[in-house]
């Protein structure tokens, strides 16, 4: 988190975007950073108390998972694969590379307690890959309604939506950005 806090600087307001575990953290950032939004893109929401490790089971989401592979054909037992899960959506010019590339995930966080889960004073956002096969969408959109009575904007991919739809994305951010700046008056 400090590494996040340092390389975001303290130059002028930000809007934030957290996006897969890194929802576990955006609450302490957010009141660390001067944010005047938080998008949580496909995102970890925590809950005050909850240990990152805890967050799989207390949210369903491996039952979530799995329900979507047998919908979806997959089998729900077969041992995790990064592309089924991550890289599916990806451009074909991009998958090689990202797969090649795909860093193991240490377990290390999931045994720390989170950080303070008080969200601070500014609007929250919650944006979920239709596509996302590790959250799936009406995961996503139970998880927000649960623990920030949010509601859930579909974006295009998956979980890494980023990668596969980044101008779709970039899109959004930029509409909600335009919808934090006042509009100024146009001369008559």
């Amino acid at each position: 988190m400090l590494a996040a806090v340092a390389a975001a600087g303290r130059e002028g307001e930000l809007v934030l975007v957290a996006q897969s575990m890194a929802g576990l953290i955006a609450p302490e950032l957010a009141r660390r950073l001067p944010a005047s939004l938080v998008v949580l893109l496909n995102a970890m929401v925590p809950a005050p108390g909850e240990l990152a490790g805890q967050w799989w089971g207390n949210t369903g989401q491996e039952e979530a998972r799995r329900a979507l592979d047998r919908r979806e054909g997959r089998p729900a037992d077969a041992e995790f694969d990064p592309v089924t899960y991550f890289l599916h959506d990806l451009p074909p010019e991009l998958l090689d590379e990202a797969a090649a590339n795909a860093p193991v995930q240490s377990g290390t966080p999931f045994g720390r307690p989170g950080p303070d889960v008080t969200w601070p004073d500014v609007p929250i956002r919650v944006l979920a890959g239709r596509a996302d096969r590790f959250f799936p969408l009406e995961f996503q959109r139970r998880v927000a309604r649960e623990r920030l009575g949010a509601e859930v904007v579909e974006v295009p991919g998956g979980h890494l939506a980023a990668l596969s739809y980044p101008a779709p994305l970039a899109d959004r951010l930029e509409r909600y950005l335009a919808e934090l700046t006042p509009a100024v008056p146009h001369p008559t």
